[in-house]
């Protein structure tokens, strides 16, 4: 199934982020994570891609798995920017064989090699690039892209950014993703200037629930997203004592996913963090919501 038909449907509903493993000998951990997490019957599950394209591979291994074992439906990462066109190719070739109809187009974080020496020698600059690539692939993907309601860090402003999300989409992105989301406003003022700017497809709300303390400052380097104040004192309140933090964060995100809900927002993408515990204690939370219009 595709997952434009899925958010298409304005039924109120939740799915789940995983990523594959980082090398062979945790294959079979990852696999066992990624499992219990698809046995919940979210709607949809997104795997993430190998940094660099290094082990991408576990990618399309982890997709397959679920998609077969499970019947969920899959969105299957792909980034560009350190890739060749042959091995991008090859990754789109592999995806179509194994019929995976959802793909996530992303650019990639770029490696310190392309920091250092620039992105002139790269096939792919942008994401809009292998969007295109994608949509000349003749597979008849579903494809999404990601966004930042916050803007995107190398974009000077947030009129600029939504520009270029705006290029994605008539590219052929069907739907949009955001990074994580501490707060809702930040997200719901986003949606509205989309609108304005005549960005009309789908966007999931990334919600990320931060179970320990330590998590906060990778969360802010990798998203760059605004923490409120709200948050901050759930963490300087519990964030030295690992359960209750743990509980806390579970509690943060279910309330956040209800509030989006209530404003209209019927999809919500969960960053599981391979952790099927906090997975299905959030959908638990959600359990006589999920599904209704």
């Amino acid at each position: 199934m595709k997952i434009i038909d899925i958010l298409k449907q304005d039924k109120m509903s939740l799915s789940f982020e995983v990523f594959p493993p980082k090398k062979e000998t945790s294959f079979e951990s990852v696999k066992a994570a990624t499992e219990a997490i698809a046995a919940l019957g979210p709607a949809f599950m997104s795997v993430t891609y190998g940094a660099g394209g290094g082990v991408s591979h576990f990618t399309l291994d982890i997709a397959k798995n679920l998609k077969e074992k499970y019947n969920i439906p899959m969105l299957a990462h792909l980034t560009c920017v350190s890739s060749s066109k042959e091995t991008v190719r090859q990754r789109i070739a592999d995806m179509k064989a194994a019929g995976i109809k959802n793909v996530m187009a992303l650019r990639g974080d770029l490696t310190p090699e392309l920091i250092e020496k620039g992105r002139e020698g790269c096939d792919y600059h942008y994401a809009v690039e292998l969007i295109q690539e994608l949509k000349a692939a003749d597979a008849d993907f579903c494809i999404g892209a990601a966004c930042y309601p916050e803007k995107h860090p190398e974009s000077k402003t947030q009129a600029e950014d939504i520009k270029h999300l705006k290029e994605k989409v008539d590219a052929g992105a069907d739907f949009l993703t955001t990074q994580m989301v501490f707060d809702n406003n930040l997200f719901l003022n986003f949606m509205y200037k989309l609108r304005e700017a005549g960005v009309t497809c789908p966007v999931l709300p990334g919600i990320m629930p931060i179970t320990n303390a330590n998590q906060v400052e990778r969360a802010i380097k990798l998203s760059g997203s605004f923490m409120p104040q709200r948050f901050k004192s759930l963490v300087d309140k519990f964030g030295s004592d690992p359960e209750a933090m743990k509980q806390a964060g579970i509690i943060y995100a279910s309330d956040q996913i209800i509030d989006l809900y209530a404003n209209g927002i019927t999809n919500v993408h969960v960053y599981s963090m391979n952790k099927p515990d906090v997975a299905r204690k959030i959908q638990q939370n959600l359990s006589d919501i999920l599904g209704k219009a």
